[in-house]
C-alpha cells in the first residue's frame, strides 16, 4: 500500500479530533494487518439525506473519511435512503417527521454533488441501504428486531429521557439503530465513523457483526461542531450553519462570527491545517486567527481567488468601517420571523435603535440603516435574518443578530 499504515504518526493523523476510538488496540491491529497484506480497510460512513444542503458540521466526518481514503483505504459512503424514511431519533425529544422515499432520493443527488467537494469521487464506494432493506420480507424484519432488546434500546440517553418523561416513543424509532447497525453487516465494515451522538448505533453494529460471525468494526466517533451561535450544534434548523456551497462572502462573514471559544475545534475539525500549525495560528490573536481560519475554509471550497476576494470584501465592509470589537447581540425569536424574514422597521425598533416606527422609517429613508454594510433604503423591506449579521443604525448603533428557537 506504499505507507506504513500502522505507524504512530499515521495513526495520530487518522484519529485527529476523535473523541473515542472503540477500541484503539483493535484499530492498530487492523492497520498493521492491512499494511502487511496490502488489503485496504473498509471504512464506513452512513448519511441520511434529510436535507439537500451540507454544512461544515457534516464535513467533520466526511473529512475524516477522506483522510482514510488518502491513506489508501476504501471509503464506503452509505446513503440511507431507507433509514432517512424512518428518521434518526438521535437527540430528539419527540418523534421526527418522516420523509417520503422520493424526497430522500432527490436530497441524495444534491448531497452527493456537495460531498465530492470533500471526497474523491473516483475512489468512493457509494451504496444505498434501500438495496438490501427493500428486499427484506416482513418475517426478516421481525428477525432483525429480535437481535436486540427493549432494555438495551433504553440504554440510549435520548430514549431513556423520553421514557422517564412519559414522552411517546414510536416502535419504528427502535428499528432505526438496528438498521444502521445492519448496514455494517452488509458492507462488512472494518471501521465506522460517526458523531458522538451516534455512539449507541455504532456499538450496536459491533454486536450484530459478532452475531453474524464477522470481525466487529472499530468505532471512531467525532465531536459535534458547534454552530455560529456558540451554543447549539451546527444545524440548518437552528439557523447557525455555514453551508459549504454558500457564496464566498457569506461563508467568510459567518466564520468571522464564530465565537473565540470554538476556534480551536474549527481549526482541528474542518480545516487542512497541520496539527503543529494550529497553535501558531491561534497565537496570532483572536481576530487574526479567525481571519486565517475564514480564509482557509473559503479557499477549500471556492479556491484562492474567491478567498482573497471574500477577505477583501469583509475588510471593506467591516474592518475599514471601524466596526467595534464588541457588539451587543440582538436575539430575534424564530416566532417573530415569517419565512425567515422580519420587517426592517420592526428590527430597528426591536434593537432599541429607534423609539417608534416613524423614527425607524426616517432612519431607513435617510440611508442610515445597514445590514452587513449594505444600505437598506426601502422602509418596507423584509430582511432575511441570518445569525451573525450586523445591523448598523447611524454611526454608533451596532447589533449582532442571533436567532433564538
Amino acid at each position: 500500500m506504499g505507507t506504513a499504515m500502522d505507524g504512530p504518526q499515521i495513526l495520530l493523523e487518522l484519529t485527529r479530533g476523535a473523541v473515542t476510538v472503540d477500541t484503539a488496540d483493535e484499530l492498530k491491529k487492523k492497520l498493521a494487518r492491512s499494511s502487511a497484506s496490502g488489503t485496504p480497510l473498509r471504512v464506513k460512513l452512513g448519511v441520511d439525506p434529510t436535507s439537500s444542503k451540507l454544512h461544515l458540521g457534516f464535513t467533520v466526518q466526511l473529512r475524516k473519511l477522506r483522510q482514510f481514503q488518502d491513506a489508501g483505504h476504501t471509503a464506503v459512503l452509505i446513503i440511507g435512503d431507507y433509514t432517512a424514511c424512518v428518521g434518526d431519533p438521535t437527540g430528539r425529544n419527540q418523534t421526527r417527521p418522516t420523509l417520503t422515499h422520493a424526497e430522500v432520493r432527490a436530497n441524495a443527488e444534491s448531497y452527493l454533488e456537495q460531498a465530492w467537494k470533500v471526497l474523491d469521487r473516483d475512489r468512493t464506494e457509494v451504496v444505498y441501504n434501500g438495496d438490501w432493506f427493500s428486499k427484506m420480507s416482513f418475517l426478516e424484519v421481525i428477525g432483525l428486531c429480535a437481535r436486540t432488546t427493549v432494555a438495551r434500546q433504553l440504554e440510549r440517553d435520548d430514549f431513556s429521557k423520553r421514557y422517564k418523561a412519559g414522552t411517546p416513543i414510536s416502535v419504528h424509532e427502535f428499528v432505526y439503530p438496528l438498521m444502521q447497525a445492519y448496514d455494517s453487516v452488509e458492507v462488512k465494515a472494518d471501521l465506522e465513523l460517526g458523531g458522538t451522538d451516534q455512539t449507541f448505533n455504532l456499538l450496536l453494529g459491533r454486536d450484530l457483526m459478532r452475531q453474524e460471525g464477522l470481525e466487529p468494526q472499530v468505532c471512531l466517533t467525532m465531536p459535534l461542531l458547534v454552530g455560529t451561535d456558540g451554543v447549539q450544534k451546527m444545524s440548518k434548523s437552528y439557523e447557525n450553519d455555514i453551508g459549504i456551497s454558500e457564496a464566498p462572502n457569506e461563508m467568510f462573514g459567518k466564520v468571522m462570527s464564530v465565537p473565540d471559544t470554538a476556534m480551536r475545534d474549527y481549526f482541528v475539525l474542518v480545516t487542512d491545517f497541520a496539527l503543529d500549525e494550529i497553535e501558531g495560528e491561534l497565537g496570532k490573536g483572536p481576530r487574526a486567527a479567525k481571519a486565517s481560519l475564514a480564509r482557509r475554509i473559503v479557499r477549500m471550497y471556492h479556491g484562492d481567488e474567491a478567498a482573497a476576494g471574500a477577505e477583501a470584501h469583509f475588510d471593506r465592509v467591516f474592518k475599514n468601517r471601524e466596526e467595534p470589537e464588541e457588539i451587543e447581540e440582538l436575539a430575534v425569536a424564530a416566532s417573530e420571523l415569517v419565512d425567515g424574514q422580519i420587517w426592517i422597521v420592526d428590527l430597528v425598533v426591536k434593537a432599541g435603535l429607534a423609539q417608534k416606527n416613524n423614527e425607524a422609517r426616517r432612519k431607513v429613508e435617510g440611508g442610515g440603516v445597514k445590514i452587513d454594510g449594505e444600505k437598506i433604503e426601502d422602509p418596507q423591506a423584509q430582511i432575511k435574518v441570518v445569525a451573525g449579521q450586523v445591523l448598523r443604525v447611524g454611526k454608533k448603533g451596532f447589533r449582532r443578530l442571533r436567532v433564538d428557537r
